[in-house]
């Protein structure tokens, strides 16, 4: 099977799983963050960090990724902002092209499955 720099074709999970719902370019106030897709990003996965932080887990513990895009040139982006923040292997992942999210200023939004190590 070939590999990818920014995602695995299958990862398997050990413990119990953990669903991260999905994450959208805002604070821990809920406020917007983000005026360039690079910012957006980042902060989508700075939510899910904070999310798995919370249940004892990192990005490593990461399995599975659904990314959902409004604009499908901000994919070169979004390669380079996985390559550079997510461990490997990589997650396997799904990438969806959709009109619009629930804000008209979001153009990203991640969900996330991880695998507990039960640390």
């Amino acid at each position: 099977m070939s590999t990818n720099p920014i995602y695995s074709p299958s990862r398997t999970a050990s413990g119990a799983l953990i669903f991260v719902s999905g994450q959208i370019p805002v604070d821990a106030h809920g406020q917007f963050v983000g005026d360039d897709f690079r910012a957006q990003a980042n902060a989508v996965l700075d939510r899910i960090t904070d999310v798995l932080a919370a249940n004892g887990e990192s990005l490593s513990a990461v399995v599975k990724l659904s990314y959902f895009l409004t604009d499908l040139a901000d994919l070169p982006v979004l390669r380079e902002v996985i390559a550079e923040r997510l461990p490997d292997p990589k997650p396997a992942s799904t990438l969806v092209h959709v009109s619009a999210l629930i804000d008209p200023r979001f153009r990203l939004e991640v969900e996330a499955v991880a695998g507990s190590t039960g640390s």
